[in-house]
């Protein structure tokens, strides 16, 4: 159900977050499906249970998702479908930027590129 790349620099307990972003953007998730318990996630993906706690404590933090004691986590409805696409657009921009970099695409192209997409060099709101 979530994907984890161990490879990559972005911390597992993000691309959890991420993932729980993505899969509600897709409407896999919808509000009110209960996400698994800590140990079971992280027993399926072969991590310690307290990198899962800290993704759920985030998700809570940002009031994506809810706990109730003894019951589990669940989505909240605060993850609209256009809010989840502009989540998730934004962690692609910051996955290809960081890309972008490790292959030695400096800021001044990198910011070059943005320019262009906004029609020069004005401002960015």
């Amino acid at each position: 159900m979530f994907q984890i790349d161990f490879a990559s620099r972005i911390p597992i307990y993000e691309q959890i977050c991420n993932s729980v972003i993505r899969l509600s953007s897709a409407g896999v998730l919808k509000p009110g499906d209960k996400l698994p318990p800590v140990r079971t996630l992280a027993a399926e993906m072969g991590i310690n249970p307290n990198t899962v706690a800290k993704s759920y404590r985030d998700l809570e933090s940002s009031g994506y998702i809810y706990t109730s004691v003894g019951r589990g986590s669940f989505i909240t409805d605060k993850l609209s479908k256009e809010n989840a696409k502009k989540l998730t657009a934004i962690d692609e921009l910051e996955t290809a930027v960081n890309n972008a970099y490790i292959f030695g695409v400096t800021k001044n192209e990198m910011i070059e590129i943005i320019n262009k997409k906004f029609g020069g060099g004005e401002q960015i709101d």
